[in-house]
């Protein structure tokens, strides 16, 4: 166990290098810093006074160790746009897209496993043909338009959620959330289906065609003939036999939901990492896209690692295998 963890950090670092080194190149060699900084008006003289404070004159491989040492310290200079330090920028918007992120994963996972265990056991049932049906819906449809669809119904049509923004926040420690408001709240449901139904989709049709092989194979079918009830088979083997797949499926949408939560919360304004990240595209703001890149590479090795963890509670074979190898 310890060995694969050593490993797996190894490979995270080495991932972290890869990820950094590209974030580098694009904040150095995208455009010029000197000319996004100090205009196209700056004399000459001043040009070359910033490129040596900011170190461009150094060489390569200088330029990358001062890059990862200031990341590892959250550094990443000043943001082209505003002048402001980029982590700081980054620090304000992450709780807003976590918090989103988080909703719209936990409501994929509580509505996509209980449909998808439903649609595999009783495959031929009305009410499994609609969820199907449904769910090749949230799969077709781009997920702007069903953003914009929800709030032509529950905002403009019915009024009972808000459009737009966060609600009303509160700031723990520097952390500002708004699971502690009401408005926050009704708030984050909108966004939060939009993201997340995608996801559920998907968990949902991956949890019913591993419940639909798991329910043929032979240990399933000997469960039975000792007289277990339905209850016991269903849920003491087939399910947990699907959870493999799943996690893995989960671990790598929940790093794309955050990710890729740009475009929802451009549609509902949500003030979240994705919204600064368009901003920064529009402006060319290379040291918050660089940021920002850095820190989803870190999400996605940092999720990895957990479902990597994660297999072995669930899969025994995993742990007897290690148990092996160490001998």
């Amino acid at each position: 166990m310890i060995a694969f963890i050593i490993r797996r950090l190894i490979q995270a670092a080495l991932v972290m290098l890869a990820v950094g080194f590209i974030a580098f190149m694009m904040s150095n060699f995208v455009g010029d810093p000197v000319a996004n900084i100090g205009g196209t008006d700056l004399p000459a003289s001043a040009r070359v006074e910033l490129r040596k404070t900011l170190g461009l004159d150094d060489p390569l491989p200088v330029r990358f160790g001062r890059f990862v040492v200031d990341a590892v310290q959250g550094k990443f200079g000043l943001s082209y746009r505003t002048t402001e330090p980029v982590g700081r920028m980054i620090l304000d918007r992450l709780p807003a897209t976590l918090e989103l992120s988080l909703i719209a994963a936990l409501m994929a996972l509580a509505l996509g496993i209980p449909m998808g265990v439903f649609t595999g056991l009783y495959p031929n049932h009305w009410s499994s043909r609609l969820m199907l049906t449904v769910s090749l819906i949230g799969i077709s449809l781009p997920t702007f338009l069903i953003g914009i669809l929800l709030i032509l119904i529950f905002a403009v049509m019915l009024g009972w959620l808000p459009s737009f923004g966060r609600g009303e926040v509160v700031k723990i420690a520097g952390w500002s959330t708004g699971f502690l408001t009401v408005s926050g709240w009704k708030a984050i449901i909108l966004p939060a289906f939009t993201l997340g139904l995608f996801q559920m989709t998907l968990i949902m049709r991956l949890v019913r065609s591993e419940m639909l092989e798991v329910l043929r194979t032979d240990y399933v079918k000997f469960a039975r003939a000792r007289g277990l009830t339905n209850r016991a088979v269903h849920f003491g083997h087939a399910l947990k036999n699907t959870l493999v797949p799943v996690i893995t499926i989960t671990g790598l949408q929940l790093g794309a939901i955050i990710a890729f939560a740009i475009i929802t919360e451009t549609v509902f304004s949500w003030p979240g990492m994705g919204l600064l990240f368009l901003q920064s595209v529009q402006f060319a703001d290379i040291p918050v896209m660089s940021c920002y890149l850095v820190l989803i590479g870190f999400l996605f090795v940092l999720i990895n690692l957990i479902v990597d963890l994660l297999y072995f509670v669930v899969d025994p074979r995993l742990r007897i295998q290690a148990g092996g190898s160490t001998k």
